[in-house]
C-alpha cells in the first residue's frame, strides 16, 4: 500500500452504519493515536474538517506508509483489521465514518 491507497475509495458495495463524534487534537481519544484496527468486515474513512491529521499504516501485512489528511483532500480509507495510527499535526478537527457490507436478510 502506497500513499495514495490512504485516501482512495471504498469498495463500491459497502454501507455506512456508525460515525464518530468529532475530535480535536485536544479530545482525540488516546486509543487512536497508538496502533488500533477495526474488526473484520468493517472500513473506516478518516474525514478531516479542518487542520491536518497525519495518518500511518503500520500492519506488517501491508507497506508501511503514511499521509496528512486535510479538508481538502479525500478521506482516508481504513481497510478492516489493518493497523495504524492517527497523529495531529496542529489544531486538527476530524470524524471516522465506518462502513461494512449491508446486513443481507435471512432466507428460509
Amino acid at each position: 500500500m502506497n500513499a495514495e491507497d490512504l485516501v482512495a475509495a471504498l469498495p463500491a458495495d459497502l454501507e455506512a452504519y456508525k460515525r464518530t463524534g468529532t475530535f480535536t487534537e485536544t479530545s482525540v481519544p488516546a486509543g487512536l493515536l497508538k496502533d488500533h484496527s477495526t474488526k473484520e468486515g468493517t472500513w473506516g474513512l478518516i474525514h478531516v474538517v479542518t487542520g491536518r491529521l497525519r495518518y500511518r499504516v503500520t500492519d506488517p501485512r501491508r507497506e508501511r506508509s503514511e499521509a496528512v489528511l486535510s479538508p481538502d483532500l479525500p478521506p482516508g480509507v481504513v481497510e478492516p483489521t489493518i493497523l495504524h495510527h492517527v497523529e495531529p499535526l496542529g489544531a486538527v478537527q476530524f470524524y471516522v465514518e465506518f462502513y461494512r457490507h449491508p446486513q443481507r436478510p435471512l432466507t428460509h
